[in-house]
């Protein structure tokens, strides 16, 4: 089951092996959930509240000119960032890796941040990738990788033709 964090989820004992990540989610998401800096989503069995992996989306824009050349020729020069939704971390408790659910992960973000375009202007989901792992992990999924700055992104347009 994929909600949003709430006090009745177990968080002590997450480890996905990243101290940043770890950190975040035992101390920081609950906060930036409640001052709505991020949306933070965690799986979890239906039975218990142990986290087993966590993402996070929030609002955010990108410099016209970090796209590709050939999508800054589709979208108005008028617009100096375009408005995307960030997909700000994906982990998975290191108990749970190995079983797909990284991939379940993102596919439910990027199902709810495609919904969300559907309401907002989001011209795409964006990623910063922690390492060249998780770079692999995202270009198998379709993400581009930004010229300029090391983040990754997939169009709404994408997701439209993944998701109807």
């Amino acid at each position: 089951m994929i909600e949003l964090l709430d006090s009745k989820h177990e968080r002590t004992d997450f480890d996905c092996g990243e101290d940043l990540l770890n950190k975040y989610v035992k101390t920081q998401a609950s906060q930036d959930v409640k001052r709505k800096l991020a949306a933070c989503f965690v799986l979890t069995k239906p039975s218990s509240s142990p986290i087993q992996g966590f993402y996070t989306l929030s609002n955010y824009s990108i410099p016209l000119h970090h796209f590709p050349e050939s999508i800054q020729k589709k979208l108005p020069p008028s617009y100096s960032s375009i408005p995307i939704s960030l997909l700000g971390r994906l982990v998975v408790d290191k108990k749970f890796q190995g079983k797909g659910l990284g991939k379940i992960l993102l596919i439910d973000a990027l199902k709810r941040s495609f919904k969300a375009s559907l309401q907002m202007g989001s011209f795409a989901v964006a990623v910063d990738p922690i390492d060249s792992e998780a770079r692999v992990f995202y270009e198998q999924y379709g993400f581009i990788t930004l010229p300029d700055s090391g983040k990754m992104f997939i169009t709404m347009k994408t997701l439209k033709e993944l998701f109807k």
